[in-house]
């Protein structure tokens, strides 16, 4: 992890806490995992201020491109569940895919559970929205 553990900005911790509470009820046992892990890591997460989160974290409208070692690649957008749209590859925060990737950076390799089972994902490129 190329800085030692996930890299939250403040309003996006609170706006993540508050949705995780509010998903405490999923019974699908993948996204049930995935809450559950990102939980755990924000006990470790570093909380920073807007201006001090490096440019190449993963975080709220975030452009992200992610890989696997079987090839597959993907690019979207990580948003709001309010805001996702799969056909122009916005993706929510809620999704196992969202869950893995929020507060890591460029270059992270990550292993999590997603439902066609355990994949590591290499974070190839991540481009803030301005």
């Amino acid at each position: 992890m190329k800085y030692g553990s996930i890299i939250l900005e403040k309003k996006d911790y609170v706006d993540l806490k508050r949705l995780l509470n509010l998903s405490e009820g999923y019974k699908e046992n993948t996204r049930k995992y995935s809450i559950d892990r990102l939980k755990e890591e924000l006990n470790q997460a570093i909380i920073a201020e807007d201006k001090d989160v490096p440019v190449d974290v993963i975080r709220f409208n975030s452009l992200v491109t992610v890989a696997t070692n079987d090839g597959w690649e993907n690019s979207f957008e990580l948003v709001l569940p309010e805001e996702s749209d799969l056909k122009t590859n916005k993706i929510s925060i809620l999704t196992p895919m969202g869950l893995a990737v929020i507060g890591y950076a460029e270059s992270d390799i990550i292993d999590w559970e997603f439902p066609g089972g355990k994949k590591s994902l290499h974070i190839k490129r991540v481009k803030q929205k301005n």
